[in-house]
Order: structure tokens, then C-alpha cells, then sequence
């Protein structure tokens, strides 16, 4: 099975070993040449053009966070269209099925292989992205709470990743068409991004302060509210510290979900081809 999964998906394994070793290189460029460059560079332009302007390096880091953060989208695509959908629709898995291959084994090589890839693709692209962020991120443009980066710098790029595929695979077998399961695996994994995205600082406790005076806050802490009141001043915010507090919470959510949507889809194969 891992044999024939390997030649049937080459080119969108070969397309997916390319894209982690494009993005991982362009990642090191960026540290290594990219961010001595533009603070060279920011010694010698005008300070109200260095504050207006993103950097190369913040504009480069941006592309990289956005591809990392929100690729398990393409994950959903190809879980539901091709991996999945188009076998059912094609009849390649039931002609599988006939020769010695369960229902079961055949499911469990089509998931096993691609999480296994996309862990340790995205466990690397993280890596890579969270150290270059961190020596660097004077140099950025976006704060740890942006979704973009929350998600790129630490193991939610995983979460997402495998319930993109299990989502796909659910969405394949309830609906046994490539398109439409790739549309429906696309959108359920857009409505959860967002959902949590939205809900997100509500994951952890927050902190508040009240003061005389406008209060300071800590250091690229991410401000949710503030004002006065009969108290006076305060302001609800999640000091740095939270943030892997609030990514672990989040990736249990999501892993929960992945779990979910994969025992589901083996019920459903198990009724179906019973």
C-alpha cells in the first residue's frame, strides 16, 4: 500500500517536499541576509519612511507566516479531491477493496502516509520560522497575536494541518464526489479557522489593570479592551506570556476535532463497505 500511495501521489508529494524546502530556504535567506540588510539599511533612510513602510524582512516573513499558517486550506482541498474523492468517485478504491485490501487498511495507509509528511514538513517550517522570528522581530511588522503569525510560529500549524485531513477525508466519503468534497472540506476548515480566530483570546484568562492614570502595558502585549470607569482607568489585555498558554488550548481543540473527524470516517467506510 505505502508503495502504490507513493507512485498514485508522487507529484503531489514531490510538490509538497519542494514547497517545505522553497519556504525553509527562503526562511534562512531572510535571517541570514535579508534582516542585516534592511537594518543597514534603516540606519541611512528617513525615519518617518522606515515607520510607514513595511521592511523586505517584514514583507518577506509575512508571506512565509501566511503560506505556513493558513496551507492546511490546500491540505482540505487535496484530502477531499484527490487523496480521497476522486478515488471514490473514480472507483480505484473499490477495485482496491477487491484485491486483498480491507476497507480499514486501505484508509489507515491513505491517512497515515500524508500526516506523517505533513508533520514533519510543517514541524520543520515552524522550527525554522520561529527561531528567524524570534532573533528578528524588531525587524517585523506584525505582533505574536496577528493570525497569520500565532499560528505559523508554534504547533497549531500542525493541528490544523491534520484536521484538514481528516475533515477531507470525512467530507470525501459522505459526499463520494472530488469537487464537492474539496468545496466542503475547504469551507468547514475556513469556518474553524475563523470561529477560533475570533474566540480566541476568550482560551485563556486575561489580565487587567487599573490605574489613576492611562495605564502602560507590557511589552507587545495584546490589548482586547480599555477605558474608565468609576475606578478609573483600565485595560484588558494578554501579556506575551499567554501565548503559548493560548496556542496549546487551541491545538487540543483542533487535534480533538482531527480525532473526531477521523473516527468518523472509519465508522462510516465500516458501514458502508459492510
Amino acid at each position: 500500500m505505502t508503495t502504490t500511495l507513493l507512485r498514485v501521489h508522487r507529484a503531489a508529494a514531490a510538490v509538497w517536499i519542494a514547497l517545505v524546502l522553497a519556504l525553509t530556504v527562503w526562511t534562512l535567506w531572510l535571517n541570514q541576509l535579508t534582516a542585516d540588510s534592511t537594518r543597514a539599511a534603516q540606519t541611512h533612510c528617513a525615519q518617518d519612511y522606515c515607520d510607514t513602510f513595511p521592511s523586505p524582512y517584514a514583507s518577506g516573513a509575512g508571506v512565509i507566516a501566511l503560506l505556513t499558517g493558513y496551507g492546511f486550506l490546500l491540505v482540505a482541498a487535496y484530502a477531499g479531491g484527490a487523496l480521497i474523492g476522486r478515488e471514490l468517485e473514480s472507483g480505484t478504491a473499490h477495485l482496491a477493496w477487491t484485491q486483498g485490501i480491507t476497507p480499514t487498511r486501505w484508509l489507515t495507509a491513505k491517512l497515515a502516509l500524508p500526516a506523517a509528511t505533513l508533520t514533519a514538513g510543517l514541524t520543520l517550517l515552524v522550527t525554522v520560522f520561529h527561531q528567524g522570528w524570534a532573533a528578528n522581530r524588531d525587524l517585523a511588522f506584525d505582533d505574536w497575536y496577528t493570525p497569520a503569525l500565532f499560528l505559523a510560529r508554534g504547533p497549531a500549524a500542525v493541528a490544523y494541518a491534520l484536521c484538514a485531513l481528516a475533515v477531507g477525508t470525512l467530507a470525501a466519503l459522505l459526499l463520494r464526489r472530488a469537487l464537492p468534497a474539496l468545496g466542503a472540506s475547504v469551507a468547514v476548515m475556513w469556518l474553524l479557522a475563523l470561529t477560533l480566530e475570533t474566540y480566541r483570546a476568550d482560551l485563556w484568562p486575561t489580565k487587567t489593570r487599573t490605574t489613576a492614570h492611562p495605564a502602560d502595558l507590557p511589552a507587545h502585549a495584546w490589548e482586547l479592551a480599555g477605558g474608565r470607569n468609576a475606578h478609573g482607568y483600565y485595560v484588558v489585555f494578554h501579556p506575551e506570556s499567554h501565548y503559548w498558554p493560548l496556542q496549546l488550548v487551541e491545538c487540543g481543540i483542533v487535534l480533538a476535532l482531527a480525532a473526531t473527524a477521523t473516527a468518523a470516517s472509519f465508522t462510516l467506510l465500516r458501514r458502508r463497505t459492510a
